[in-house]
């Protein structure tokens, strides 16, 4: 059945009231995702909800963290972002066209080989405030992601903000894909050496980003090659990679592994 009918609220709260009311609305903002779809007759909804004047289109400056709004468009992140691998990520999904579109929480619904902001989120150890009839809750953007497509959001939730922790050591950011703008990744890696450890996530190597807790847990000691190598290598084991007209699952393996080593040659100093 085709589109009945499309509410766009004013307000957040409106926006709640609106999903607790009709749980089986499409949630849209930038609709990037969800438009395709429907165009394309595979997602065939009767109800949207579109969130794009609900006033979560903002970055926030703190001493200590960004807060991003949720209906920010991708291309206003990069714009005003001052944390260099959210902005170098941010700047690494699809064309313009997308980024003008394309809102930061909308992405983290995207399914690999998309998400890219994902995983730079992951490794700078982000959280999600989700918002219902119930109040708000804060939730650690790793224990977020729980299968493919699948989250903590309860039916009756809407993503408020992105709280992302200021990196107080180096970082690196690689996406690899088959071209160098606007391409899917084969694998994407972000890597937080933080003073309480360093946080290694991968994206398009499983069914949604990912932290490579083992690999990351190697590293506890001196950078060294030898560390680097035993990284990359567990980095590799733990991933889930899948095969798609892109790249194949063992493709992708050798690529986590390649990519993350290069990562960890990056913060310490060893490539550009």
């Amino acid at each position: 059945m085709a589109i009945q009918s499309m509410y766009q609220p004013a307000s957040l709260a409106e926006a709640v009231g609106y999903l607790t009311k009709n749980p089986q609305a499409v949630v849209i903002a930038g609709g990037t995702l969800a438009i395709p779809l429907i165009n394309d007759g595979i997602s065939m909804p009767e109800q949207l909800l579109n969130l794009s004047k609900i006033g979560l289109s903002y970055v926030k400056k703190m001493p200590d963290s960004l807060i991003i709004g949720a209906c920010t468009p991708l291309s206003k992140l990069i714009a005003e972002c001052d944390i260099p691998m959210l902005c170098q990520a941010a700047s690494n999904i699809g064309a313009w066209q997308i980024r003008n579109m394309g809102t930061a929480a909308g992405n983290l619904f995207a399914p690999p080989p998309s998400g890219d902001l994902g995983v730079a989120l992951l490794a700078l150890g982000a959280s999600v405030k989700l918002t219902g009839p119930k109040g708000s809750r804060t939730v650690a953007l790793q224990d977020f992601f729980t299968g493919y497509l699948a989250n903590l959001l309860a039916p009756d939730e809407l993503v408020e903000e992105i709280i992302v922790p200021r990196p107080k050591g180096k970082c690196a950011f690689i996406k690899y894909g088959r071209r160098k703008h606007n391409t899917p990744a084969i694998v994407s890696v972000a890597v937080n050496a933080a003073p309480d450890g360093f946080k290694i996530a991968l994206g398009a190597a499983g069914d949604y980003p990912l932290r490579a807790k083992k690999a990351e847990a190697a590293l506890s000691g001196s950078l060294n090659d030898a560390a680097i190598e035993k990284a990359a290598a567990l980095a590799a084991e733990e991933s889930s990679p899948f095969t798609d007209a892109i790249a194949t699952e063992e493709y992708r393996r050798l690529m986590v592994r390649e990519f993350v080593k290069r990562a960890l040659n990056q913060i310490a100093g060893k490539e550009n």
